[in-house]
């Protein structure tokens, strides 16, 4: 198995070098930053589904948190805003959820005061009906006010470092998972995946029409970088085109340090006694409740581990990107995309989810131009024969994608089908 996943390695690194010589160094620099953004939201979702077996199908939900987040707290100051009554507004919004959630609560223990039974039932809908109206009727006037020219259009950033938000994201990450885990992790393995679906499109809609808070549609830019931009060593006297391969090196090296240190802890976890109690709970979860362990709990656990990182690779993607577009995010780029590294790398080994998600991002980001170059060619050839030219290469070029990767799928699960660097457990004898 070491053999293999060696070969599979220099393998991809010679790939990347071919990248590089066809495609150009800046180029291949800014994609391999985003490979180790997507293998450690890969890694993530291993955690989840390779090590809990566990089918959570709202990555992007997770996301986009972490880009709204590192938005939020990187982004510069908006100074009409704070100088404007928005604070206040919000501030009493604010009360008035924890009131709201103060009424709901004291509603929920309406049995030690022997309100037991469909009354007690009755009262927590209306109390969830007067916690509603009343933050919504502080809510909606802040965001108003809020949105208008006075207001100054949005509540904008706290000018904090992007490093900052990287954490910021992967907490708020963490308090959402939370609270879903809480509410669905009792749920069989499909409706598990349906619901995670569900709330990771109502975390797209909030987001979305926030616009107050993270602009909506409008998006958000330019979002700073944790390293140097290229600009600023341009005006340290780089030229141009050592400016952008040295400040995207910069950004590649930090993009490394933090997944090196993310794989060697979840590994290290993963190889000791925790790791052998989610294995247990995965394989049998009935052995192992019979055996005094708390698998909901366990479940929750490994969900929320698992969403931090989502959160984190959400974040340095917006970072790199330097710009939070909520319309950007798409189930298939953003959900099935990681699943198919997870499957392809092969679930439950770190370093096989780690190949799937440089390989397959490679694929995808390589596919689209390489199938144009291709069209491109038959189209001439096609017309020098007189039978016309290829119509709309570049839509037909982005489709080829989906094309190019459901044949990896194809190919890797026929070959592979328990991933290219599948687990491997040691078993003591």
């Amino acid at each position: 198995m070491i053999q293999r996943s060696l070969t599979l390695f220099g393998g991809l690194f010679v790939l990347i070098l071919l990248m590089g010589g066809v495609m150009g160094a800046p180029f291949t620099s800014s994609r391999l930053v985003e490979a180790a953004a997507y293998a450690l939201i890969a890694l993530g979702l291993n955690i989840q589904w390779g090590y809990g077996g566990l089918f959570n199908f709202g990555i992007m939900g997770f996301l986009m948190v972490g880009g709204a987040a590192v938005t939020f707290i990187s982004y510069p100051v908006n100074p009409v805003f704070w100088g404007s009554e928005g604070p206040a507004m919000l501030g009493r919004a604010l009360l008035a959820f924890a009131g709201g959630a103060l009424i709901v609560l004291a509603a929920r223990k309406a049995d030690r005061i022997g309100i037991a039974g469909k009354w007690k039932a009755a009262l927590t809908v209306l109390a969830w009906f007067i916690a509603y109206v009343l933050y919504r009727s502080q809510l909606d006037p802040a965001a108003a006010y809020i949105e208008s020219a006075a207001g100054g259009g949005w509540v904008g950033g706290l000018g904090g470092h992007p490093i900052l938000g990287w954490v910021f994201g992967g907490v708020l990450a963490a308090g959402i998972a939370y609270v879903v885990g809480k509410i669905c992790l009792g749920l069989r393995t499909d409706y598990l995946a349906i619901a995670t679906i569900g709330i990771s499109e109502i975390i797209r809609a909030l987001i979305k029409n926030m616009d107050w808070l993270t602009r909506g549609t409008l998006t958000v830019s330019p979002i700073p970088w944790p390293t140097p931009l290229p600009q600023q060593l341009q005006a340290g006297g780089m030229s141009i085109a050592d400016s952008l391969l040295t400040a995207r090196a910069i950004y590649l090296l930090l993009a490394i340090v933090v997944l090196g240190v993310v794989l060697w802890l979840i590994s290290r976890a993963y190889a000791g006694p925790w790791g052998r109690m989610m294995r247990a709970i995965r394989d049998n979860h009935i052995a192992a409740t019979s055996m005094g362990k708390n698998v909901t709990a366990r479940q929750l656990e490994i969900f929320v581990f698992g969403s931090v990182l989502m959160g984190i690779g959400g974040a340095m993607l917006v970072s790199f990107v330097q710009i939070f577009d909520p319309s950007s995010y798409q189930p298939i780029n953003h959900t099935f995309l990681i699943w198919v590294m997870v499957i392809v790398g092969g679930a439950g080994n770190n370093w096989g989810a780690l190949f799937g998600a440089v390989l397959l991002w490679l694929i995808w980001v390589v596919s689209e131009p390489l199938s144009k170059a291709v069209f491109d060619f038959v189209s001439t050839w096609s017309t020098q024969f007189g039978w016309g030219a290829i119509p709309e290469i570049e839509a037909r070029s982005a489709q080829m994608r989906v094309f190019v990767l459901g044949l990896v799928i194809t190919i890797a699960l026929r070959f592979a089908p328990k991933g290219l660097i599948p687990e491997v457990v040691k078993r003591e004898s």
